[in-house]
């Protein structure tokens, strides 16, 4: 069966409205806050559902996050393998300034904890048609890569956040490096966007790179290809989640269609509509949504 087995975090978001992002030694008021479900293993898994595709998010949340667990049930998330815990659940801590830029900072939390137990069980019934999506917020990634390539599922990493530890992974496992500009950069010491990608796949030749430009567009490198898609224009509010929202509608797309351009394309657009929203979770679209959108938009 053709589906995503996300192994990924889960947050509760706290979001403050900002007029610019607080600097040492200042106390800043707010202009507006609010409480949003997030974090990327949540968001993507989400994002998945969406696009119409099959996901089992793999991961766990405190009784703070009982919530988080209903809503992902809620949008078509298998959460089988989500377990409730003694601990309190991630958190984020989010800035957004008046241009839609955000700043964040996070507590792991049960996101922390010790997931292999709960990755055994989501692989054990894999067959090697899936996907195994993981990010750099939880405990467990090294286990998931190993177990998963061993049961021959193909690997995409959402290297973010990008640090020593993302770097330290047995990335030559690696099938998608899903990054943008500033990851790209810390894990080659590229700058430019085609060296980002040259860089990589002379080290991991077998992989293919989604580098995302922000409102320059995403770039696709691999073996095969060498593709790009323009981003959409429209009046962002919130960028919070674009790129998770992009991360789940591409490797959906993908895994049920195997087009690489068609994916790109529609990931484009859902990430579009999630900036014209506030929050992260909250502001991805439906497929029907997408749909709408292309319908009336030019890239």
């Amino acid at each position: 069966m053709s589906r995503i087995i996300n192994y990924g975090s889960c947050c509760i978001d706290h979001v403050f409205q900002v007029p610019h992002f607080v600097r040492a030694g200042e106390t800043l008021s707010s202009t507006g806050y609010a409480i949003f479900p997030g974090g990327k293993g949540l968001n993507q898994s989400i994002a998945v559902a969406e696009a119409g595709c099959a996901v089992n998010h793999v991961g766990a949340v405190g009784e703070d996050g009982r919530w988080l667990a209903e809503l992902m049930s809620a949008r078509g998330v298998d959460i089988t393998h989500l377990s409730i815990i003694d601990s309190p659940t991630g958190q984020a801590i989010l800035q957004i300034d008046p241009h839609a830029e955000n700043a964040i900072f996070i507590s792991g939390g049960a996101n922390l904890g010790a997931h292999e137990h709960l990755i055994d069980a989501a692989l054990e019934q894999a067959t090697g048609d899936e996907i195994l999506l993981i990010q750099n917020e939880t405990s467990g990634n090294e286990a998931a890569i190993r177990q998963a390539k061993a049961k021959g599922l193909q690997v995409a990493f959402n290297m973010a956040p990008m640090n020593a530890s993302a770097r330290a992974l047995p990335l030559a496992l690696i099938d998608y490096f899903i990054i943008n500009e500033t990851e790209g950069e810390a894990l080659t010491g590229k700058k430019k966007p085609n060296e980002i990608c040259d860089a990589l796949l002379k080290q991991y030749p077998n992989s293919s790179v989604v580098l995302t430009l922000g409102q320059a567009g995403v770039l696709f490198r691999s073996a095969e290809h060498n593709l790009s898609q323009s981003a959409y224009s429209v009046e962002a509010i919130d960028t919070t989640g674009a790129g998770d929202t992009f991360t789940g509608y591409f490797l959906a797309t993908l895994i049920k269609t195997r087009q690489v351009d068609l994916a790109l394309q529609i990931a484009a657009a859902a990430a579009a509509i999630s900036v014209t929203q506030s929050g992260a979770a909250t502001s991805i679209p439906t497929l029907q949504d997408v749909h709408q959108f292309l319908a009336t938009h030019a890239s």
